[in-house]
């Protein structure tokens, strides 16, 4: 999978809440405020989980506490029949478009609509039929690894690759919604991208985008965050979603993270070097005659750069000087020749 790097993947998740025009008002939102790529999720409530009253489905904390996980679905989910119109939508106004299936069938509906590569869940990371329904597609996928150790990564990986996948690339996520700065382990992209050596990327679900910006600095090459409309007073996501010109402001400051990474040697640029001239070098502090020994009451390293290399300074000490040099005057490299043999 070839992208210019930041790859800012702008997440629309819920934040449609329900209306076809907002999901494209979405992905407008997107292409106009810099994302690289908008993307889906693909399921429906049945795929994901039994319509039953029953306790163990009811969500007892965090951000969609009290939901029963049907509803929940319900309500998230964007249906199959936009897909193809949010696919045309998003070719037409010159983005990319993909989703993250969460069953086979999703799979089979994404494959109808030529979907490019495709995006594994934090929660399907141990749902291997999926990964291998996937990685049979042959396209790129982005496995997110929420709540995985590094052996269930390792698995994921593995199996991906022996069923037919070729282009797999990591994001470090923390599948806690909203997380919190404190949730995070940033040395996990590095952790990562020398375990599996491919492309790591890295989903906040934080609301302090000071988070996504240090990721570039470990190493993340893809940004995913979900994205709403501003002014949105609703939304299942819309608590830890950028909204608005908010969206342009972050891809910017991904980009500026990301150049401040520079080139991958060890580089200083001109502007810089012409700042060697305040370095130190060697000057007389006394009138010096030749044949006078040269101390450390006569020569001193000063600044500026003009006269030879502190190096010399311990070298040139009490050795008899062969020219007359003034008070404040550098030395000069002619010195050095003279003294050439009594150096060795």
């Amino acid at each position: 999978m070839k992208f210019k790097k930041p790859y800012f993947i702008a997440e629309i998740s819920a934040n449609h809440n329900g209306s076809i025009y907002k999901a494209k008002k979405l992905i407008m939102l997107a292409k106009k405020n810099g994302a690289d790529a908008v993307k889906l999720q693909t399921y429906t409530p049945d795929t994901m989980t039994p319509k039953s009253k029953k306790n163990y489905f009811k969500i007892k904390q965090g951000l969609w506490k009290g939901y029963n996980l049907w509803d929940l679905y319900n309500k998230a989910h964007t249906p199959y029949s936009w897909h193809k119109v949010l696919f045309k939508y998003a070719k037409k106004i010159n983005i990319e478009i993909f989703s993250s299936p969460f069953d086979e069938t999703a799979v089979d509906l994404l494959e109808s609509l030529n979907c490019p590569f495709y995006k594994l869940a934090s929660f399907e990371i141990t749902d291997y039929p999926l990964i291998k329904r996937i990685s049979k597609t042959k396209k790129p996928i982005i496995i997110s690894t929420g709540l995985a150790n590094l052996r269930e990564i390792e698995f994921a990986y593995n199996y991906a690759k022996k069923n037919g996948a070729k282009d797999i690339i990591l994001l470090y996520c923390v599948s806690k919604y909203p997380s919190v700065e404190g949730d995070f382990n940033l040395n996990n992209i590095k952790i990562l991208k020398q375990k599996f050596n491919c492309t790591i990327g890295f989903s906040d679900h934080s609301n302090n985008n000071q988070i996504a910006f240090a990721a570039i600095a470990a190493g993340a090459e893809v940004i995913e965050k979900h994205i709403a409309l501003y002014g949105e007073k609703k939304g299942l996501d819309y608590e830890f979603s950028l909204r608005g010109k908010e969206i342009k402001k972050f891809k910017e400051m991904l980009v500026k993270s990301y150049n401040l990474l520079g080139k991958k040697y060890f580089y200083r640029n001109k502007d810089e070097n012409k700042n060697k001239f305040y370095r130190r070098s060697i000057f007389a502090v006394k009138d010096i005659l030749p044949g006078d020994k040269l101390t450390k009451k006569n020569i001193k390293v000063l600044r500026p750069n003009i006269g030879i290399s502190s190096i010399y300074y311990e070298k040139i000490l009490g050795k008899k000087s062969p020219l007359k040099i003034k008070c404040f005057e550098p030395l000069k490299l002619n010195i050095i020749k003279k003294l050439k043999k009594s150096l060795r």
